[in-house]
């Protein structure tokens, strides 16, 4: 349902009433919260039918794109950027589901892998189209809006470690979507 007033809007002119430094910053944060908050919203209702949350496509999406379909828990954090903890809570109720196997490590005993199973592959599939069919909760931008996010956020990521230095830049300028 339309909201009647804009929060970005109002927030900013409350933080300018009270004379709080750095207001554009302020607002172009809370605008980037505030689209998450609707992007997670639009991916979740999305994944609803496939009985996944955006967490579990995520580790179903990371597995079937690895060589192997296979990798450490630990492996899936770091490529995630989860805590240990939350990995494990994914893979369990993806391995419940049937989408998911954890299997001993071939050379490291100390070490189990989560492989991906056909029903899981088949599930994701699925899923990856459905998100493509709402353009994955940014209908709202053309494949040169996409570009652009992708681009203007880039510099926020960096600043913070989240792209390494070696990294080659985002494609600009592209329509394909």
């Amino acid at each position: 349902m339309p909201l009647s007033t804009d929060p970005i809007l109002e927030a900013r002119r409350n933080w300018d009433r009270h004379g709080w430094p750095a207001a554009d910053a302020m607002a172009a944060a809370t605008s980037i919260t505030r689209a998450h908050q609707l992007l997670l919203a639009e991916i979740d209702r999305t994944l609803r039918p496939f009985d996944l949350n955006f967490s579990r496509f995520e580790a179903l999406a990371l597995l079937h794109s690895s060589r192997s379909g296979a990798l450490p828990m630990g492996k899936i954090g770091e490529r995630l950027q989860v805590h240990a903890a939350s990995v494990t809570n994914t893979i369990d109720r993806l391995e419940r589901d049937g989408l998911v196997a954890r299997t001993a490590h071939p050379t490291d005993g100390r070490t189990r892998l989560a492989a991906i199973t056909n029903r899981g592959r088949e599930v994701v599939d699925d899923a990856a189209r459905a998100l493509g069919a709402v353009d994955f909760g940014v209908a709202g931008l053309d494949a040169l809006g996409h570009r652009a996010v992708e681009s203007a956020l880039a510099p926020v990521r960096a600043a913070a470690g989240d792209i390494p230095d070696d990294a080659p830049a985002p494609p600009s300028g592209s329509t394909a979507g």
